[in-house]
């Protein structure tokens, strides 16, 4: 075998495996506590598809959590980067669907639009795959437009984790911590929308996505909070109401 062939062999087939095996050990140890299912349960429990947003930064702790979500479709950019992507998803279970707003987006929103009609729920990364940090792009909005499906804020927090000197700060959960997912409010998208008002909603996801991880992400300073939030007797909506006050 060439180097060539070994590197994309390694690069292809071997890298995806082993980096998923990391990720499945990793989630194995973490304690994770589920806020507000039912903005998700109310979709799913009736065979409705919804699409799953996360920033960039906290996705890791959604990978084996989603991997029981399916079927699951992902937009996945055309690069080379997305190549290696496309491979974990796959391996996954879901569905990758190639494009971009820069390359294959007009593409990959039909087959977003045939996936969706069977069944299927879209993961999406709203500010992927290179930033800016914390900002929707308006693919989130198109792809909404076009599926019909209502948006459900997936937000991630860990009480330990490692953030990586990247871009994002992209951040992992350390072995043994406490994890908590929670689902926002669903959020519609209308057709039809001009300049200004398809603007003026893309700016609130983007409020409304740094509220709930700012919330989320206080409750590790709670000691209370935190003892009911991994009480599974704690009725968790109640929880989110008093951190609203």
């Amino acid at each position: 075998m060439t180097g060539k062939k070994m590197k994309h062999f390694l690069y292809h087939w071997v890298l995806p495996y082993v980096g998923l095996l990391v990720v499945k050990f990793i989630s194995f140890t973490n304690r994770t506590a589920i806020i507000n299912d039912n903005n998700e349960r109310r979709f799913i429990d009736h065979g409705k598809g919804l699409i799953y947003i996360s920033w960039h930064q906290r996705f890791f702790p959604g990978i084996t959590f989603f991997a029981r979500r399916r079927p699951i479709a992902i937009m996945i950019s055309q690069s080379r980067d997305g190549e290696f992507i496309s491979h974990i998803v796959k391996i996954l279970g879901w569905e990758p669907v190639r494009g971009s707003s820069s390359r294959g987006g007009r593409e990959a929103l039909k087959r977003l639009q045939e996936l969706a009609v069977n069944g299927y729920r879209i993961g999406h990364i709203v500010d992927g795959p290179k930033g800016p940090f914390g900002e929707v792009k308006p693919g989130l909005l198109k792809i909404a437009q076009a599926t019909g499906l209502p948006i459900v804020p997936t937000i991630t927090s860990a009480e330990r984790k490692r953030v990586f000197n990247s871009w994002d700060r992209f951040m992992v959960p350390r072995l043994f911590s406490r994890v908590i997912i929670r689902f926002g409010d669903p959020l519609f998208v209308p057709t039809g929308l001009n300049e200004t008002d398809f603007e003026a909603i893309r700016r609130d996801i983007e409020q409304q996505l740094k509220r709930l991880y700012d919330e989320t992400d206080r409750i590790w300073k709670d000691k209370a909070a935190v003892r009911k939030v991994f009480n599974p007797a704690w009725n968790l909506r109640n929880l989110t109401q008093a951190l609203k006050r």
